[in-house]
């Protein structure tokens, strides 16, 4: 198995064993970025839904963000080099997405409100989660393959 197919295959797993999206691309990452998994599910548990279910940026777009700063981030204020490319690479990451996606929010992305309750109940209902979410969390671990 190539190396794409298994951390696509990791993350789409690790967010079918009920971690969110940005769980899933953060701890697939991480071990590579040095960032042991629990570390990393703890990071990024609050993202997950939009971050926090208030269905804003999607999870695995979130997921990736932090793929990209713990890769790429300054750890030195004047480290400006460290500070363009880390933006670049969102940035890039972000065009990229939404030309597979059209968008990185996720009540446009799920064409539900996860964030009421009403919302909730029909992405639940129409089983949007289990079916959408994982084809997010795929794209964002080709991008970033692509990418990094």
């Amino acid at each position: 198995m190539n190396k794409k197919m298994n951390y696509s295959g990791r993350a789409v797993a690790c967010f079918n064993e009920g971690f969110s999206c940005s769980q899933a691309i953060l701890s697939t990452f991480g071990e590579e970025l040095n960032l042991d998994k629990n570390t990393a599910m703890k990071i990024a548990d609050g993202f997950g839904g939009g971050m926090g279910r208030m269905a804003l940026t999607c999870g695995a777009v979130t997921g990736a963000f932090m793929v990209i700063g713990v890769k790429y981030g300054r750890i030195s204020a004047d480290d400006r080099e460290a500070k363009q490319k880390t933006t670049q690479l969102v940035r890039k990451f972000t065009k990229k997405f939404k030309e597979k996606n059209k968008t990185i929010v996720c009540k446009e992305l799920m064409e539900c409100d996860i964030s009421t309750e009403e919302g909730f109940k029909q992405a639940k209902e129409h089983n949007l989660i289990s079916t959408l979410c994982p084809k997010f969390v795929a794209d964002a671990v080709e991008i970033l393959e692509e990418i990094l």
